[in-house]
């Protein structure tokens, strides 16, 4: 019998910090041993565990799909204060291409530096925006469209179901979900509803937040560290079930059999999703030269304005016009001005071969600019410590030749 198919479009891996506990390689190796050629993640309002999850899930033969659970303020991102009008709730964004993986990482960047208020949040108006490229899930229980369900506020939730639906372009799915909860089995109830109404499509997920069912123990364990309580404590957090681990295609189609289009639609939301990073690729922008300029000669040019400026030997070239080949010509008839340009070009010729000009150029721009407004810089040693280039754009404060820093001089030009 051929094995039904299914995608987990909502899972936290290790990455959901002390809310998750599936290890990235291990899931995977069960997302394997389960039959399964695709799957998702989808972490708490963060992406540090995506390359991981991608290379582990390329390692296996299994397609990765991109994503994240998001906090979404009902209101504004920018009010920070208690508003009961402007709660917080998640919703799932997965990544179908370039673009859509540009604007998630802006969406979970901008959630984080000015959404921030107990947790890294995003609103509406900043979806609508950005949301070319994704996907969007309901979520679990603390969805927004589900909030109103909880309710009973049917009106409420067809309402903004329709706002997710025009902002996503109708790439925007509602979730169905089977913990055993007697909450979910309204939720569902509801969005099947909803969805013959609307015309949004439905798709099945399980909220995995762990890999085996016998997980489940030692997930409730991570909780009392996430909300400092012991296992004693009758009080403190817990998961509802033992349902939240990584379950297989036949019990997904057990569970939702009576509604197969929400299973089919995993399989086509990860057909949809076809994002691939490519790795040991410079992503540096390029640099904006003078017209008329290349980089290359650009750096070249800054370098020596800077050469002239910070060594003595050079001081007969201040407040002309620069020149470089004046200055080269100048280095061959003086021994200490020949050390200088000999170690400035040997350097300036390995940039250029590896390719780091831009950056170089990219650097010196953001410190002449923290310079230039009275901005502290620190000695600016980093990944070129000792580079007589650092030093005459301004990057580093440490003269190179000074402190005697290693380099094996080719040649002495001087007569």
């Amino acid at each position: 019998m051929e094995q039904k198919k299914f995608t987990h479009l909502h899972l936290h891996t290790e990455y959901s910090l002390l809310d998750a506990s599936g290890k990235v390689k291990d899931i995977m190796k069960k997302a394997k041993e389960l039959g399964m050629d695709s799957i998702a993640i989808t972490d708490h309002g963060v992406m540090y565990g995506c390359v991981a999850f991608y290379k582990a899930a390329k390692e296996q033969g299994i397609k990765p799909i991109l994503g994240c659970e998001v906090y979404v303020a009902a209101k504004s991102k920018d009010i920070k204060l208690n508003d009961k009008a402007n709660s917080t709730h998640h919703l799932v964004l997965l990544v179908k291409n370039e673009i859509g993986y540009q604007n998630l990482m802006k969406i979970v960047s901008t959630a984080s530096i000015e959404g921030f208020y107990y947790k890294p949040r995003i609103d509406h108006e900043y979806l609508k925006n950005h949301s070319e490229g994704l996907i969007a899930l309901s979520a679990c229980l603390g969805g927004e469209v589900q909030s109103y369900h909880l309710k009973d506020n049917y009106e409420k939730a067809k309402e903004v179901a329709l706002l997710y639906k025009d902002i996503f372009n109708d790439d925007f799915y509602l979730e169905i979900q089977n913990h055993g909860m007697e909450e979910q089995r309204k939720v569902t109830e509801e969005n099947i509803r909803l969805s013959k109404e609307t015309g949004i499509p439905l798709v099945a997920t399980n909220d995995v937040h762990y890999i085996n069912q016998k997980d489940s123990e030692s997930h409730d364990v991570l909780m009392c560290i996430q909300t400092a309580k012991t296992v004693d404590d009758p009080n403190r957090r817990r998961y509802p079930s033992d349902q939240f681990y990584l379950k297989s295609p036949d019990e997904m189609w057990e569970m939702f059999s009576y509604v197969k289009e929400a299973l089919e639609n995993t399989t086509k939301i990860a057909d949809q999703c076809n994002f691939d990073y490519e790795f040991h690729v410079s992503k540096l922008p390029e640099f904006p030269v003078p017209e008329g300029k290349t980089p290359s000669a650009y750096l070249e040019e800054i370098c020596y304005g800077g050469l002239i400026e910070r060594y003595d030997v050079f001081k007969d070239f201040l407040n002309k016009p620069l020149s470089v080949k004046e200055i080269v010509d100048y280095s061959k008839k003086n021994e200490k001005a020949c050390e200088y340009v000999e170690r400035l070009e040997y350097e300036l010729s390995v940039i250029n071969q590896m390719g780091f000009v831009d950056y170089f150029l990219i650097t010196w721009d953001f410190i002449k600019f923290a310079n230039d407004n009275g901005i502290p810089t620190g000695p600016g040693r980093g990944s070129a410590a000792g580079s007589i280039v650092a030093f005459t754009l301004g990057i580093t404060k440490i003269d190179p030749l000074k402190y005697n820093l290693l380099f094996e001089r080719k040649q002495r030009c001087a007569v």
